[in-house]
């Protein structure tokens, strides 16, 4: 998968996950358990295991932690990278 920038956005509310919205050329056409997509994931150069989420609003999701994010919140651009994860992809079936 390329490497492509994202522009990050918060769900209002406490608690709400921050996310990497993926552009629609660079959604995966696997979909595991619940439209799910298991991945290895890298955010301005941190990588972690994750799942690409699908939003009927917002399309396909990369939920972004805190711990990988960093300083960087709602409306701060980030470099994204990810790859399936045939290993956990496998295993979801």
């Amino acid at each position: 998968m390329p490497t492509f920038t994202a522009t990050l956005f918060k769900v209002p509310g406490k608690g709400g996950w921050t996310f990497a919205p993926i552009p629609d050329e660079h959604i995966p056409e696997h979909a595991g358990a619940f439209g799910m997509t298991p991945v290895q994931a890298s955010v301005d150069g941190r990588r972690w295991p994750t799942t690409i989420w699908r939003d009927k609003t917002h399309g396909a999701l990369l939920p972004v932690p805190k711990r990988v994010r960093g300083g960087k919140g709602h409306g701060d651009a980030v470099e994204v990278w990810f790859e399936l994860d045939p290993a956990r992809a496998a295993g979801a079936r």
